[in-house]
């Protein structure tokens, strides 16, 4: 029974043999204000008639308001009306002045007759039912404001409910993105406005538009192809609409729109976009005229043309916007900076002539290419004046001598020592002379020094134990980035972020991870696509870009895995708390590994597969072999005739992975395979038979089987059949290959999950929304498997393996940045247990809190994070201040993901007083425990813990039970209790003394007698 019913029987009842009476004629069906209200009473002696509001809240908060009250004089039945006013929150919207509250769950209104002495003779009650909060009215305030509200007026109020904003400006890109000159952009679409006016008028100016396109860029290398899209509009059906910039491969812009009926119109600038400079473009739509302007940032000179047309058509709700490359055309090569649509305007001339916004001076991009153009210059000349000295009589030698003894003194040559007064160039001009030695005196080229720089960075880490080390690497890390090492740029901007033994350079940090993805480094690109899937590190939270950067490295992922190499490890989720997981890691020297070798000699097909899938994807601890795993599926097909065995040999005999390429004999396995009921067998012979028998129907045939067996790769290929209309007797049908991409991507296949995205992205107009929230989910998860990042992972794991925390939390530290929820448990776990307390006491602190916190906002948080999140709110360790509610929420989401240690923490907050929602107890399946007597749902939570499935939680939950129960016992019966302990403190001294004079007097006995 609830709240609500149970407090309207209690105040129904009445004081019997009594003339006193109550009743309310009026009361109103929900909350109001200035209403009048009709009571009706009598009272047979002085007393007083008192009107209350009683509110329940979802936090299980009960409040009592006084409305009104008023004396009773004795006798007979009389009505009095009484103006009604409930509290402003009540009733109202919050809008600053009326406060906000506590979700409401009921409203009573009641009457009572009291006496002196508070005793209720007569009462009446009457059940508002609240509104929602954005159904109430807003208040009608006086013209005139006391003081304090005036204050209240001018202070910010994040509270108040406003209609949603019309996006007459659209910022299509609001930070800076790194574009890698292939065919991955910023998706955009727009919708209708809401506001009838503001619709109107964009209907009707669909054939006369008046608006801007404003747009930075930053063109790092000119346009490999014909054309490379700046940003482009794709209506919906896939043509180019108005409007479309381009970058010519001479650099000019290419300026095209569309008409409504008379196709399209392009025109080419007669002005030039500069390499490596910010400038700025707009494209004025102003009726039949399209105006073009570049401005840039070292020559401040507009440049600008004007192109009259016959007809321009825009209906920027048709389609999607491009930013960089599409589908169908390339990106530029550079940076694209803010991107502002004007819906409806053109905006004052001198606003395009602003200096360039906050997102890019901030970055100081210029600044850093310019340093590094400097750097590079000095290397070139050390490279030149080592390989001079490398010929016979020249001062190599003397100069060679001052490395090895690593002195910084001067020499006596006339050799000059060119990085004398520049800051941390010493490894690097040791590194040319080494190089320049080992290569013969023949000139080292930069990335070659920028490798070697790198290599080195990473051989002091493994030297070192303790986190100041990473100051030392950071310098060398630049250099390397400067010279072509991306992943050194990336490695840079993590400890730049990260604040380990180094000071946290947020901006150098964002500058450097948009060095390296636009340099096309695959973990760069995961980066960014995790920083501005959560908003994290500054970046905008935004899943379009975050779309853009994670299916780059998706799309990359699906060719690495065509093309394994021993620079890839396969992606495992090891958590490090999971001591089964790390017991089963072993290398072809461990035990586990011969074991499994002696039984695959035995005729185990198991082990067989086992052995060579570690070898040929590089799992458990085992470095890629694909040589020797062909020879393993080579057995297990031949000598065992293991299906699985039989297809794995088949596909590397079809593809020439570890061994020559024999497509006869691939063949036949692969039929073998087929013939024994493997899935995937049936897909490669389709595969083979649409590639290189042109047999569609077979291929269709034998795709359909290997669907109806549950195969990923059957349910991908016949949606690209769908897809490209080369399904036999059918038309090209997108919606058909869409419910194929789905069904593919939930069987796990990589590409069918990124073709899932790429439909998602855009939608299908009329059949498929769009859902670019659902569409970065996709693309990350197949971004996350990644073989160059399950190298990083490997070595992370490799080195905690071997006591080695400070590679360990490095490695980590880098894949944690990347998103990936496995690595931030890990970098979490390892702050947390802090070995051989290595770490600063603050940085520790701080790096639980952050990455337990990021780690439970994964798609399948670990219940381990959870607990500890909750713990650290708990302790107060998070912001500094405790929050049960939030630890209660981390130890509910615990125990609703099966963990027992979630049940027991939520039984002790509960034990301690802490009273639950009833949303949170409503989750839990506890919502009619809410108003139950305190000592209930403590006893629930520990029973729920005690018969959890997992068997070490029985005897703490049962412990936790009994104590609760004996403390009961012990407050319930307290006097009892002291009672008894009074009656045996008086009763055990006299029975001792009774006993201790018995055994006295037969002692005495005994020595009379002898």
């Amino acid at each position: 029974m609830d709240f609500q019913v149970l407090v309207c029987l209690f105040l129904s009842i009445q004081v019997a043999l009594c003339l006193d009476s109550l009743e309310l004629l009026n009361p109103p069906l929900e909350p109001q204000s200035n209403l009048r209200l009709k009571v009706q009473y009598s009272c047979d002696g002085p007393s007083t008639v008192q009107l209350d509001c009683v509110v329940s809240f979802d936090t299980g908060a009960v409040s009592t308001f006084l409305l009104k009250k008023w004396t009773c004089d004795p006798g007979g039945l009389r009505s009095r009306a009484v103006t009604l006013v409930l509290p402003d929150w009540l009733v109202y919207q919050p809008d600053g002045i009326v406060p906000d509250s506590q979700w409401v769950l009921s409203c009573i209104l009641r009457a009572s007759v009291r006496h002196a002495d508070e005793t209720v003779s007569a009462q009446d009650a009457a059940s508002l039912q609240p509104r929602p909060v954005l159904s109430r009215p807003l208040k009608q305030h006086q013209l005139c404001f006391p003081w304090s509200e005036e204050v209240l007026k001018l202070t910010a109020r994040p509270w108040r409910i406003r209609c949603g904003l019309e996006e007459e400006t659209v910022h299509f890109l609001s930070g800076v993105f790194a574009s890698t000159g292939e065919n991955f952009g910023v998706t955009k679409t727009l919708q209708p406005y809401t506001s009838a006016p503001l619709e109107y008028s964009r209907v009707a100016s669909l054939s006369f538009p008046w608006c801007m396109f404003s747009v930075w860029v930053f063109v790092t290398r000119n346009c490999e192809d014909s054309l490379c899209s700046v940003f482009h509009h794709i209506d919906s059906l896939n043509n180019y609409a108005t409007p479309a910039l381009f970058l010519k491969a001479s650099g000019h812009l290419h300026v095209q729109v569309s008409g409504d009926s008379q196709g399209s119109s392009a025109y080419v600038t007669p002005f030039t976009v500069p390499l490596s400079q910010w400038c700025h473009i707009s494209v004025k739509l102003h009726g039949r005229a399209v105006a073009v302007s570049l401005l840039c940032e070292v020559d401040r000179t507009r440049r600008s043309t004007e192109y009259m047309l016959k007809q321009v058509y825009l209906d920027d709700t048709n389609g999607y916007f491009v930013t960089g490359g599409g589908k169908y055309t390339k990106g530029v090569d550079g940076y694209l900076g803010p991107f502002v649509y004007y819906r409806n305007r053109i905006p004052p001339h001198g606003l395009a002539e602003l200096e360039p916004p906050d997102a890019i001076r901030s970055l100081d991009l210029t600044g850093w290419l310019q340093r590094c153009s400097d750097f590079k210059m000095k290397m070139n000349s050390t490279i030149r004046f080592h390989s001079r000295s490398a010929e016979p009589d020249s001062c190599f030698d003397l100069f060679h001598g001052w490395v090895s003894a690593g002195t910084e003194g001067t020499s006596k040559s006339q050799c000059p020592l060119w990085e004398s007064g520049v800051r941390h160039t010493g490894s690097a001009a040791k590194l040319v002379a080494l190089l320049v030695q080992k290569h013969g005196g023949r000139r080292v080229d930069l990335p070659a020094l920028g490798r070697a720089l790198y290599t080195l960075s990473l051989h002091k880490l493994r030297k070192a134990s303790d986190p100041g080390v990473l100051a030392k690497m950071l310098p060398l890390l630049l250099q390397a980035g400067c010279l072509g090492a991306s992943k050194a740029l990336r490695v840079s901007s993590v400890l730049c972020n990260c604040g380990l033994s180094i000071r946290k350079q947020p901006e150098k940090a964002r500058l450097l991870v948009l060095l390296a993805a636009r340099e096309d480094d695959r973990l760069a690109l995961l980066q960014l696509g995790h920083l501005h899937h959560l908003g994290l590190r500054g970046a905008i939270r935004d899943p379009d870009v975050s779309y853009a950067y994670y299916s780059n490295i998706a799309s990359q992922t699906i060719l690495d895995r065509h093309h394994p190499s021993p620079q890839q490890a396969f992606v495992e989720e090891v958590y490090l708390n999971n001591e089964e997981v790390l017991k089963a890691q072993t290398n072809e020297d461990h035990h586990i590994f011969q074991w499994l070798r002696h039984q695959a000699r035995s005729g185990a097909v198991e082990a067989e597969q086992t052995i060579a899938r570690m070898l040929f994807w590089g799992q458990q601890g085992v470095s890629s072999n694909i040589q020797r795993a062909v020879r393993h599926f080579e057995r297990g097909a031949i000598r065992w005739g293991d299906p699985v065995s039989m297809y794995d040999y088949g596909i590397t005999l079809l593809l020439g992975h570890g061994v020559d390429k024999d497509i006869p004999k691939a063949l036949i396995f692969l039929r073998r395979a087929m013939d024994k009921g493997y899935a995937p067998a049936f897909n490669a012979l389709a595969w083979y038979y649409e590639q290189f028998g042109n047999d569609f129907e077979e291929a269709v045939r034998l795709w359909e089987e290997a669907d109806r067996l549950g195969s990923p790769d059957a349910a991908l290929n016949l949606g690209v059949l769908y897809s490209t209309g080369r399904y036999p007797g059918q038309a090209a049908d997108q919606f058909m290959a869409f419910k194929y991409y789905l069904k593919s991507a939930e069987r796990g296949h990589l590409r069918g999950a990124v073709q899932l995205a790429d439909i998602w992205t855009t939608g299908i107009p009329g059949s498929v929304d769009r859902r670019p929230s659902d569409a970065v989910l996709w693309v990350k998860w197949a971004a996350e498997q990644n073989g160059y990042m399950g190298t990083v992972l490997r070595s992370a794991l490799d080195s905690y393996l071997k006591k080695d925390m400070l590679g360990a939390l490095f490695y980590y530290m880098l894949t944690a940045e990347m998103g990936f929820a496995p690595a931030q448990f890990n970098m979490a776990y390892l702050c947390e247990q802090n070995e051989g307390g290595f770490l600063d006491p603050a940085f520790r602190q701080r790096c639980m809190a952050r990455y337990y916190n990021i780690t439970i906002q994964s798609q399948n948080p670990e219940p381990y994070a959870l607990i500890r999140m909750g713990d650290l709110w708990y302790e107060g360790r998070v912001n500094g201040r405790k929050d049960l509610f939030f630890a209660a929420e981390m130890y509910m989401q615990a125990a609703l993901r099966k963990e027992p240690q979630g049940w027991h923490n939520l039984g002790l907050l509960a034990e301690d007083g802490y009273k639950m929602p009833l949303s949170m107890l409503i989750e839990l399946g506890l919502s009619e425990l809410h108003m139950a007597e305190n000592s209930r749902l403590p006893i629930a939570l520990y029973k729920r813990c005690r018969d959890s499935e997992s068997s070490d939680s029985y005897l703490p939950c049962s412990l936790a039970l009994v104590s609760l129960y004996l403390h009961l016992f012990q407050t319930e019966y307290r006097d009892v209790i002291k009672y008894c302990t009074a009656m045996v403190a008086i009763t055990v001294p006299t029975v001792v003394f009774v006993v201790v004079g018995l055994l006295r007097r037969r002692t005495l006995s005994r020595n009379l007698q002898l």
